[in-house]
């Protein structure tokens, strides 16, 4: 489990690094749309490499899929098209403070509901407690 914390702290630290790079070259583009495209024809070349080392089977399973599995790819582009767009001007922290507290909140509503086979875990009073320090103390990173 400890490299499973590890791997998700390197994706936490990749968040804003993926705002300011995208924002910046938005900027040096004179397009966000262009930038969040050629950030998710990057994305999409290193998916394929992966899978192709992986295996492509599990393609033939997709058809399958209930479609509101799809929709994972929605938000990933509406949060990069979104920072992408309002960094620059809101600045790299406000933007990613935001996006945190919106994890911070959609991740205790899909635990304590156990939605979309997620592990159950109660949002009860300690867990909230726990929630609203974590809200509060980016919060306070925010404030100089």
């Amino acid at each position: 489990m400890a490299h499973h914390a590890l791997i998700m702290l390197a994706a936490g630290i990749g968040i804003p690094l993926l705002a300011a790079l995208n924002a910046a070259l938005g900027r040096h583009l004179g397009s966000p749309a262009v930038a969040a495209m050629v950030l998710f024809f990057v994305a999409l070349a290193i998916c394929v490499a992966a899978a192709a080392m992986t295996g492509l089977k599990p393609l033939a399973r997709l058809a399958g899929a209930p479609w509101h599995l799809m929709l994972g790819g929605s938000f990933v582009a509406f949060y990069v098209l979104a920072v992408t767009y309002i960094a620059p001007s809101f600045g790299v922290g406000n933007a990613v403070f935001f996006v945190l507290i919106g994890q911070l909140i959609s991740a205790a509503a899909i635990d304590h509901f156990g939605l979309f086979g997620a592990r159950v875990s109660p949002l009860d009073l300690k867990r909230a407690a726990g929630l609203t320090l974590m809200a509060v103390g980016v919060w306070v990173t925010q404030r100089a």
